[in-house]
């Protein structure tokens, strides 16, 4: 069950010329299952990915770095000639060691093979269980239906392909006038549990026929990132195989972009960042067990940092999100979850709190006009905000997170059976 999230519309998946896409079922982990997606690419591409920030990331991560040939301190890393992506479901080949390593290599070995292209123009993604070996063979075998099979308008295809425990397929498009040329823009992603950033956890692919320079690619995918998927959490967990991939296929009829502070980069970005906060905000809304989708808004601090440190500590919170489950406005957890989140000058006295529209708290106190039949009222509602005023500055920022239901405990107990 997702909270108000509708499947993807297909007629707003947008083809993007320099881009075929198969899935098969290759039986990697469950029989009659979609689980093996390739991308294909044509030369001349421009491609960037943002990864995980868990140090014990799975091999698949760690080969896309080094084909994307080298890591900047935000996580992103830029490549040229990337040539097609292999993409798994049902196998994270995480905590597998070198066998790990060996066996995400051997699969961009034999798809360069398939393909006539070099070994370090693929990029290999996995997701699903950790500890487990990689099931190669199913992989080689299923190659050649995936490659026959690829076309340009097998974006939906490819989301329900790399889904594991998402109740929906996260796809999502748009277009856009560049330098007088009509740009397309799609993207899929997956996501439902073990979801915090740096990155937050999932899958991400976006595509655009968009024209940019490689050299701004890194900037462009860290960016969306940063107001998207570093927005998001469903449980605090940061997976092992987080992954967010943005491709320039620069086939657009317009000239190429060199800067996003240009007006065609700024509305590329805008644009772009459009899908990406839908790709994201529908991991949370299809998080496991979520009833509600919940936007905390952080405001009055005196970063932009220091909000977010807050909206997390909201939001990470067992206590805060069970009480949203149960709809009971026990709203001294929040102030709580503001005194713990780390920010150690910060004057309880001038702390407000607002639940939707309803004045909860002023001044870190309860509120002379605050009935708790308002707050359960705003409880009970599938969207809801929460609003805290620090009361020290002018920076503000927004988190995205769900409920804590039974049934997280019941899909996480049971996963992997």
């Amino acid at each position: 069950m997702s909270v108000n999230l509708a499947a993807p519309n297909p007629d707003e998946l947008f083809p993007i010329a320099g881009i075929r896409i198969g899935v098969v079922e290759a039986g990697i982990r469950k029989a009659n299952r979609k689980d093996l997606t390739i991308v294909l690419i044509d030369e001349g591409a421009s491609v960037s990915g943002v990864f995980t920030e868990n140090r014990f990331c799975a091999a698949p991560v760690q080969i896309c770095r080094e084909h994307l040939r080298g890591i900047g301190a935000s996580g992103f890393a830029i490549g040229a000639g990337i040539r097609a992506m292999v993409i798994n479901t049902g196998n994270a080949n995480a905590g597998t060691g070198q066998d790990g390593l060996d066996r995400a290599r051997h699969s961009c070995t034999v798809l360069a093979e398939k393909l006539g292209v070099k070994a370090d123009q693929i990029l290999p993604f996995s997701t699903g269980v950790i500890m487990e070996p990689l099931p190669i063979e199913r992989i080689d075998a299923g190659m050649p239906a995936a490659i026959s099979g690829a076309r340009d308008d097998n974006w939906l295809r490819a989301a329900e392909g790399i889904m594991t425990t998402d109740t929906i397929p996260k796809a999502f498009g748009a277009q856009v006038m560049i330098g007088g040329a009509l740009v397309s823009i799609t993207g899929i992603s997956k996501g439902a549990g073990m979801i915090r950033p740096n990155m937050a956890t999932m899958l991400g692919f976006m595509a655009t026929d968009a024209r940019v320079d490689p050299q701004v690619m890194h900037q462009l995918a860290y960016e969306l990132a940063e107001g998207s998927f570093n927005r998001v959490t469903v449980d605090g967990d940061t997976s092992t195989n987080d992954s967010f991939v943005v491709i320039a296929t620069n086939k657009a009829a317009h000239a190429s972009i060199d800067s996003l502070d240009s007006a065609d980069g700024e509305a590329l970005k805008a644009a772009m960042l459009g899908v990406a906060i839908k790709l994201a905000q529908a991991i949370v809304r299809d998080g496991e067990g979520a009833t509600k989708f919940i936007a905390v808004h952080v405001e009055g601090g005196r970063t932009s940092a220091e909000c977010r440190k807050v909206a997390y500590a909201i939001a990470h919170s067992p206590l805060v999100k069970t009480a949203f489950f149960a709809s009971d406005p026990n709203l001294g957890r929040i102030l709580a979850a503001v005194g713990y989140a780390g920010i150690d000058d910060l004057d309880q006295t001038g702390i407000d709190l607002y639940l939707d529209d309803v004045l909860v708290a002023v001044n870190g106190g309860r509120n002379s006009a605050y009935r708790e039949e308002d707050g359960k009222r705003v409880m009970k509602q599938s969207e809801i905000s929460v609003r805290v005023v620090l009361g020290r500055g002018s920076a503000s920022d927004t988190v995205w997170t769900c409920d804590l239901s039974h049934d997280y405990v019941t899909i996480n107990a049971d996963y992997r059976s």
